[in-house]
């Protein structure tokens, strides 16, 4: 699992980062709202924790550009101030949750555990890329044709849309779709990327995935290419 970490107070940084890392999660921190936009333009995350007082750009201003560029990535606020107006400012921009300074990190930690698994929980019956539509319900890819595809093959999909455009580590979709599967090796990535590669062939989709064997790997319109 993957954080964004945006905060400018160098020592509360630190320590969550510090105590977010010690329970397993990957983390990246940002200085500032600029940074943390073009951090959640290149990689994916599982969540966002931005503080709204920030240098550069605020954490507001940062969410609104994230969402205006289709980013659903769960994000929790942090603010030193109490006020209804900042809380509902925040959520108006996009925000799922809010801490109020001082906080405990373990509430921290425990309201990034809920977010991430509602997140995990809802997806969209029907998501798209440039001329492709994937219906999770029916595991099912159109374009100009359609054609079934497996479980396996929709989740991984799903994950490719949903984060098109950013690079993906083969790390990152065993993680998500083979984690339970202790028998089998990181290697079938690969052999479901060529899986789905042939099938947007068939629909005769603008999009391709981009990648070696190791990844890492990125949906990307023909045409942007």
């Amino acid at each position: 699992m993957r954080i964004l970490l945006a905060e400018d107070e160098q020592q509360l940084s630190r320590a969550v980062a510090a105590v977010l890392s010690h329970m397993g999660y990957e983390i990246d921190v940002a200085e500032n709202g600029l940074r943390a936009v073009e951090l959640s333009g290149e990689k994916t995350y599982d969540c966002m924790v931005f503080d709204i007082m920030m240098p550069v750009m605020d954490g507001i201003e940062a969410l609104r550009q994230i969402r205006q560029s289709g980013d659903v990535t769960p994000v929790i606020m942090l603010t030193a101030k109490s006020e209804v107006s900042d809380r509902v400012t925040g959520l108006d921009a996009g925000a799922d949750d809010y801490l109020t300074k001082p906080f405990a990190i373990a509430e921290l930690a425990a309201r990034i555990r809920s977010l991430i698994r509602r997140n995990d929980s809802y997806t969209p019956k029907v998501i798209s890329c440039g001329n492709v539509s994937l219906d999770t319900s029916e595991l099912e890819l159109k374009a100009e044709n359609s054609v079934r595809l497996s479980e396996k093959e929709m989740q991984l999909m799903e994950l490719l849309i949903l984060n098109s455009g950013k690079e993906l580590t083969a790390g990152q979709l065993f993680e998500k779709i083979w984690k339970d599967d202790e028998s089998t090796p990181e290697g079938v990535v690969w052999m479901y990327i060529c899986y789905l590669r042939s099938k947007l062939e068939a629909v005769a989709a603008n999009v391709t995935i981009i990648g070696g064997r190791e990844g890492p790997f990125s949906l990307k319109e023909r045409e942007a290419l």
